[in-house]
């Protein structure tokens, strides 16, 4: 069976074709800029990455790039658009309304529609990668596998907030969490480490990159997870603040004369370890600075790692030890320094890193030390080969 991942933005569409019989990606792209000038990149496995430039006013130029990109005689990989079986699409927000990923109808398309104002950056894109594909594909099967199903296991004493009550009622003013397909990926595979029962295990996945996520795992489902209502919940990430004092929004608004929206971007776009070291968002650079002596970016770095023990620290204490600690992710996978400097820094859990064997970038490795009382993973997550299974497995059911 092929099926085609899609992960659609506001301006631009990623994705990857698998052969999930031979358990291969055939090929994978991006469409960005759509809407302005349109650019694209295409690879076929094992070949160079081809750029150019395509006007795609729509999503559905996007789509239809793509199939002319996967069909092509010389670079493409099936000789037509038939020969893909079905499409998973990744979706951002699907509230309460959806633990597990789905087949896409119409109800399930209004139910993403009405999930809009939980995900008004990210739904209506996800909504019209859909409908996008429809109009290029036809009746070809569609699945939808959201990034928060996999926090749905939550208990209610997690994911409300002490707010009056009435505005979880009205509005689903709730803890949701996302990154729930790697959370997932990373956790099974874990799991699988750990003996293959899920039961009796408590995992802390660390999904650490731009924008990144702690999770709870008791029992193979999650117990808590550190963003909320919006991704901008948590610990401080490359542009957003994480959890803050909520005093400090209507003070600074005041002050500064911002409207929400305003206010909002603030929040989302100019803080984080960006904010802090106004110097970049991006790890790497922050790393680079500090080492030539730069106080703020070591200061970024620093919160950063605060704030992520912390959590590591609650969610412990909330499930009554852990297991193990599993990192992922773009800094989780590729930041060896950090890796240690955290597992350093949780002694009292009994947890110890075999710094040799975390030298690593990459790579699914064990890294725990020698004595630990916690196993310590690195795991490169795979989120669009989730979507794939998901999507074959809703599919073959039909």
């Amino acid at each position: 069976m092929k099926i085609l991942v899609i992960n659609a933005g506001s301006s631009s569409l990623k994705y990857q074709l698998f052969d999930m019989d031979k358990k291969e990606v055939l090929a994978k792209g991006l469409c960005e800029r759509i809407g302005i000038d349109g650019r694209y990149k295409y690879q076929r496995t094992g070949f160079e990455q081809i750029k150019g430039e395509y006007a795609m006013p729509t999503h559905a130029d996007a789509i239809r790039l793509l199939t002319t990109m996967l069909t092509d005689k010389e670079n493409g990989v099936v000789a037509s658009m038939s020969e893909i079986d079905a499409v998973g699409h990744r979706v951002l927000h699907g509230g309460a309304k959806f633990s597990e990923s789905v087949f896409v109808d119409e109800k399930v398309k209004a139910a993403i529609e009405e999930c809009i104002p939980l995900g008004p950056l990210h739904n209506p894109a996800n909504l019209m990668g859909i409908n996008a594909c429809e109009q290029v594909m036809g009746k070809v099967p569609q699945v939808a596998v959201f990034d928060t199903a996999f926090h749905q296991t939550m208990p209610k004493a997690s994911y409300l907030y002490a707010l009056p009550y009435e505005y979880y009622e009205k509005y689903q003013v709730r803890r949701y969490g996302f990154h729930g397909t790697s959370h997932r990926y990373v956790s099974a595979r874990t799991i699988e480490k750990l003996g293959g029962k899920a039961e009796g295990t408590r995992i802390i996945t660390c999904h650490l990159g731009n924008g990144s996520s702690l999770a709870a795992i008791k029992d193979g489902k999650v117990m808590d997870t550190s963003m909320g209502f919006t991704p901008l919940a948590g610990f401080p990430m490359g542009s957003r603040c994480g959890d803050i004092d909520p005093a400090i929004v209507p003070f600074i608004m005041e002050h500064e004369h911002l409207t929400p929206s305003e206010m909002d971007t603030v929040m989302n776009k100019k803080s984080g370890v960006l904010g802090v070291s106004g110097i970049s968002s991006d790890f790497r650079d922050l790393e680079k600075a500090a080492s030539e002596g730069n106080e703020r970016a070591q200061l970024a770095l620093d919160m950063f790692e605060y704030g992520v023990r912390k959590w590591i620290g609650s969610f412990a204490a909330a499930m009554g030890g852990v297991d193990a600690i599993v990192f992922t992710a773009g800094v989780g996978e590729n930041n060896p320094q950090l890796r240690a400097s955290l597992i350093d820094g949780l002694g009292f859990l009994g947890a110890t890193i075999d710094h040799e064997k975390n030298n690593v970038r990459g790579e699914e490795v064990e890294v725990t030390g020698n004595g630990s009382k916690v196993r310590v993973f690195v795991i490169p997550t795979n989120e669009e080969l989730v979507i794939a299974q998901d999507t074959q497995d809703i599919v073959s059911k039909l």
